[in-house]
């Protein structure tokens, strides 16, 4: 039990044992640095239970727990706020109770509750992945190590979004102007070859719509009258029709996407333990249209069009089903999430890493879901993020002004090159090792930068500093887990031994932010925000260069203190390394 579970309930205790009145909840915040103490219990709410002096109710309970828990030893009150004094004695316990667990703030699985499925990536197959797709690989990932992490298990899946118009545009630009070539002949990745000709559809179309508009046409119909775009749409009838020509075009084409995807993906250290491919789905949910219908949740208009009505919600009517009996996304996507289910029995939720953009679609579609039944449909969650900026400017994949994810991770790589080589600490390294660090700290630096920022929140993103070796970045972090083993390294006497010790102001500080870091995981995975435990990280690396700057931790004399810190150091560091393992970052031994 942590030290606020110990001080939740024995507040609760001395409440009745004073004033014979249950409280139901006691509310905590950090004690502030000019005050003596390491947890504050706040007063204040208690008002609304026993009217009185805050200060003399703080005073009272602080009595109460200095004579009845053990792990308090003193108290002072300021205004409403009791700040209390926690012992050395049960850090010293705490932390010899996680020395050795190599595993700590990880929970094992619990094998009696219901895992949960995370989607992310979900790219389509007529363009590479771009710096949008990298923060929600990354966001998607990184939520599903965190919730791995609180003992669930978890599914890691994706849908490619492998048909539609958009897919034949790039199939009929090659077909017209390709001239046979492919990956192994241009010695292009399969995606960025595909997304050439995505590209390469729409400077076309534009010139086809401006010569219509030369001859007489007003731009609308240019528009839709484009030879193009009429060629595009046939392509996409014959697909639909399962035409074997298309078809094998449409398989070949996206075999390429595949492969440079897979690519991108092992670059960028994210997997899938699943895949969805919408040629497969985009049937799928029609069947329960029609249960809906029987069971009165959807209900059908005079042009035949089947819709639901969430204007009691607070929503408005959602198609379901065209007039022609075709389906919409909403329909693939209701059929989608009960395939799942049917696939994977074991699942009982699921997370969508989806754009803001996308905020009201899966409102519907959970609503829906709620409403034909599904009890897991309660467990569902849309991981909404904002976009992602440059300086530049927006992107735009169709002209091709989208920032490209593996030339983002290349450019990653040559600024941490660059910023090494001017700091000049590589000595003794050989270039496969420069490499690799280079790489570690690049990439590194971009997933710290996505992450450390909330989610729903927009990021204006700057490659340059983000690889920066001082502040609240990858880089400063991977440095000082560096430096830690550099004092490992160093320690050339056996440390293996638990020792009693006077805790040091900075070693006690070090060790409460250790002690929360279980909790931390926790309320990161309830949260779905990788934010959290990025910036737990960095609080604790602040306090670690604190105690490091002001602590002699090779030179102490005294053999029991020196042993102590030197621990604690090592346990640092397999706290940040296992933080940044669920941000999946590496950390260097060397830097």
């Amino acid at each position: 039990m942590n030290i606020q579970n110990v001080i939740d309930t024995n507040v609760k205790k001395g409440f009745l044992a004073l004033y014979d009145t249950e409280l139901p909840t006691v509310e905590f915040q950090a004690t502030r640095k000019e005050f003596d103490g390491d947890v504050t219990v706040v007063v204040f709410p208690m008002l609304r239970f026993k009217k009185g002096n805050p200060v003399q109710i703080g005073e009272d309970l602080g009595g109460y727990l200095v004579a009845n828990v053990k792990e308090i030893k003193d108290f002072n009150v300021v205004k409403g706020f009791l700040n209390l004094v926690i012992s050395d004695e049960f850090y010293l316990n705490f932390f010899h109770s996680i020395y050795k667990d190599i595993h700590f703030g990880i929970a094992t699985l619990h094998t009696d509750e219901k895992a949960v499925m995370v989607e992310y990536s979900s790219p389509n197959t007529n363009k590479p992945l771009h710096l949008g797709h990298v923060r929600n690989n990354l966001l998607g990932f990184s939520v599903a190590e965190i919730i791995k992490a609180t003992g669930k298990k978890v599914y890691k899946t994706q849908i490619i979004n492998d048909r539609g118009i958009h897919i034949c545009k790039s199939m009929l630009a090659w077909q017209k102007f390709g001239n046979g070539e492919t990956p192994t002949s241009t010695g292009l990745k399969g995606d960025k070859l595909v997304g050439n000709y995505y590209v390469k559809f729409d400077q076309e179309y534009k010139k086809e719509i401006a010569r219509l508009i030369a001859d007489g046409k007003n731009e609308e119909d240019a528009k839709k009258e484009a030879p193009i775009l009429l060629e595009a749409q046939e392509m996409l009838r014959k697909w639909e029709a399962e035409d074997a020509a298309t078809v094998a075009l449409w398989k070949e084409m996206n075999g390429w996407v595949y492969d440079g995807f897979e690519a991108t993906y092992s670059n960028m250290g994210v997997n899938f333990d699943t895949l969805y491919y919408e040629s497969d789905t985009y049937l799928l949910g029609k069947d329960v249209v029609t249960q809906g219908l029987e069971k009165g949740v959807f209900y059908r208009k005079e042009d035949n069009s089947v819709w639901c009505d969430l204007t009691a919600e607070g929503l408005d009517e959602k198609i379901v089903l065209r007039s022609d009996g075709t389906a919409v996304y909403m329909t693939q996507d209701i059929g989608t999430a009960i395939q799942r289910v049917k696939d994977y029995n074991d699942v009982g939720g699921m997370v969508y890493t989806v754009g803001n953009e996308q905020d009201y679609h899966f409102q519907v579609l959970f609503l829906i879901l709620k409403k034909l039944g599904f009890d897991w449909a309660k467990q569902l969650h849309h991981l909404s993020y904002g976009m992602v900026d440059l300086p530049s400017g927006k992107m735009k994949s169709r002209e091709g002004t989208v920032v490209d994810a593996d030339d983002l991770i290349d450019e990653m790589t040559a600024t941490a090159k660059e910023i090494s080589e001017e700091l000049g600490k590589l000595e003794g390294y050989s270039e496969s090792e420069k490499e690799e660090l280079y790489k570690i700290i690049g990439l590194g630096a971009l997933k710290y930068f996505v992450l450390k920022v909330d989610p729903k929140k927009r990021i204006l993103f700057d490659p340059k500093s983000s690889v920066d070796f001082q502040g609240n970045t990858g880089p400063f972090i991977q440095y000082t887990y560096a430096r830690i083993q550099s004092i490992i390294r160093k320690a050339n006497f056996d440390y293996s031994s638990m020792v009693t010790i006077e805790l040091h102001e900075k070693e006690k500080e070090l060790l409460k932010q250790l002690e929360v870091f279980p909790e931390t995981i926790q309320q990161a995975a309830t949260n779905y925000s990788p934010a959290i435990i990025a910036n737990y990280t960095y609080d604790l690396v602040k306090e670690f260069n604190s105690f490091y700057q002001n602590e002699s931790i090779l030179g102490e004399e005294n053999k029991d203190k020196k042993i102590f810190r030197v621990q604690l150091s090592n346990k640092v560091a397999q706290t940040i390394k296992t933080a940044f393992s669920l941000l999946g970052i590496q950390v260097p031994e060397r830097m």
